[in-house]
């Protein structure tokens, strides 16, 4: 399978996820819903890889490991305070906001990768925040 049918599986896995996480957190505190939805990513990752059969001791050391492990600690923080706020705020306010990491990753990469930033992506990028700006009042 492609990138883009990858791409297609998780918008699928994530469009559903939401509103279960939401509905979850009507009755059960976020911070467990977090912990419960998350061990089972890690669990299937952990299946992947041993179905995969790679190895992952070497990638814990090297000049590269120490992205993996900042880009842990923000998944961290982002996805439980995305947690908080499904449980706090409806769906369709809290989702429209939390996806301004697409707009914000987009600026990171052109920052700090020198991914290209043509005038049709900027274009995409303003209608992105005017999107969330709409949905969102």
């Amino acid at each position: 399978m492609n990138y883009l049918a990858w791409a297609v599986v998780a918008l699928v896995g994530y469009s559903v996820f939401t509103p279960l996480a939401s509905l979850a957190t009507d009755q059960i505190p976020s911070t467990v819903v977090a912990l419960v939805a998350n061990s089972m990513l890690a669990l299937g990752a952990a299946g992947v890889i041993a179905y995969r059969d790679e190895a992952v001791v070497p990638y814990l050391t090297g000049e590269n490991a120490v992205y993996m492990y900042a880009a842990g600690v923000f998944l961290t923080v982002g996805i439980l305070a995305y947690y908080q706020a499904l449980g706090a705020g409806p769906v369709n306010v809290v989702v429209p906001v939390f996806g301004m990491f697409l707009v914000g990753s987009s600026l990171l990469g052109v920052v700090f990768l020198n991914d290209p930033l043509t005038a049709k992506k900027a274009v995409g990028i303003v209608l992105a925040a005017v999107g969330v700006y709409l949905t969102t009042s």
